[in-house]
Protein backbone atom coordinates (compact mmCIF):
# COMPACT_ATOMS: atom_id res chain seq x y z
CA UNK A 1 0.00 0.00 0.00
CA UNK A 2 1.15 3.48 -0.75
CA UNK A 3 0.25 6.20 1.72
CA UNK A 4 1.15 9.84 1.24
CA UNK A 5 4.25 10.62 3.33
CA UNK A 6 2.79 13.94 4.44
CA UNK A 7 -0.25 12.10 5.76
CA UNK A 8 2.03 9.81 7.76
CA UNK A 9 3.76 12.86 9.26
CA UNK A 10 0.35 14.25 10.27
CA UNK A 11 -0.50 11.06 12.17
CA UNK A 12 1.18 12.21 15.35
CA UNK A 13 -0.95 10.37 17.94
CA UNK A 14 -0.16 6.82 16.78
CA UNK A 15 0.92 4.79 19.81
CA UNK A 16 1.42 1.57 17.88
CA UNK A 17 4.37 2.60 15.71
CA UNK A 18 2.29 2.42 12.53
CA UNK A 19 1.61 -1.31 12.86
CA UNK A 20 -1.04 -1.09 10.15
CA UNK A 21 1.67 -0.14 7.65
CA UNK A 22 4.63 -2.03 9.01
CA UNK A 23 3.37 -5.58 9.35
CA UNK A 24 2.79 -7.77 6.34
CA UNK A 25 -0.75 -8.67 7.42
CA UNK A 26 -1.88 -5.02 7.58
CA UNK A 27 -4.01 -5.60 10.65
CA UNK A 28 -6.30 -2.71 11.51
CA UNK A 29 -9.80 -1.90 12.63
CA UNK A 30 -12.66 -2.97 10.41
CA UNK A 31 -14.64 -0.14 8.86
CA UNK A 32 -18.29 -1.06 9.28
CA UNK A 33 -19.73 2.06 7.69
CA UNK A 34 -18.32 5.12 5.99
CA UNK A 35 -20.09 8.42 5.34
CA UNK A 36 -18.80 10.55 2.44
CA UNK A 37 -15.26 9.14 2.81
CA UNK A 38 -14.93 11.31 5.92
CA UNK A 39 -16.61 9.59 8.85
CA UNK A 40 -15.45 6.01 9.39
CA UNK A 41 -17.36 3.87 11.89
CA UNK A 42 -15.14 1.00 13.00
CA UNK A 43 -15.09 -2.20 15.00
CA UNK A 44 -11.80 -2.86 16.79
CA UNK A 45 -10.14 -5.49 18.88
CA UNK A 46 -8.25 -2.78 20.78
CA UNK A 47 -10.19 0.27 21.91
CA UNK A 48 -7.20 2.07 23.44
CA UNK A 49 -6.27 3.87 20.21
CA UNK A 50 -5.91 7.64 20.49
CA UNK A 51 -7.79 8.08 17.23
CA UNK A 52 -10.99 6.37 18.35
CA UNK A 53 -13.94 8.50 19.38
CA UNK A 54 -16.98 6.99 21.05
CA UNK A 55 -20.20 7.79 19.22
CA UNK A 56 -23.24 6.28 20.94
CA UNK A 57 -22.82 2.50 20.75
CA UNK A 58 -20.22 2.82 17.98
CA UNK A 59 -16.73 4.18 17.46
CA UNK A 60 -15.50 6.63 14.85
CA UNK A 61 -11.91 6.43 13.63
CA UNK A 62 -10.15 9.74 13.06
CA UNK A 63 -6.76 8.23 12.12
CA UNK A 64 -5.61 9.86 8.88
CA UNK A 65 -3.78 6.71 7.75
CA UNK A 66 -6.67 4.31 8.47
CA UNK A 67 -9.09 6.58 6.66
CA UNK A 68 -6.74 6.82 3.66
CA UNK A 69 -6.35 3.02 3.53
CA UNK A 70 -10.11 2.58 3.44
CA UNK A 71 -10.75 5.38 0.97
CA UNK A 72 -8.02 4.24 -1.45
CA UNK A 73 -8.18 0.46 -1.11
CA UNK A 74 -11.63 -0.20 0.35
CA UNK A 75 -10.18 -2.36 3.13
Amino acid sequence: MEINKELIKETTKCQKSFDCLNNDKHIFSKVENCVNNKIHFVKCSDYSCSYLVSFGNSYVCSCPIRKEIFNKYNI
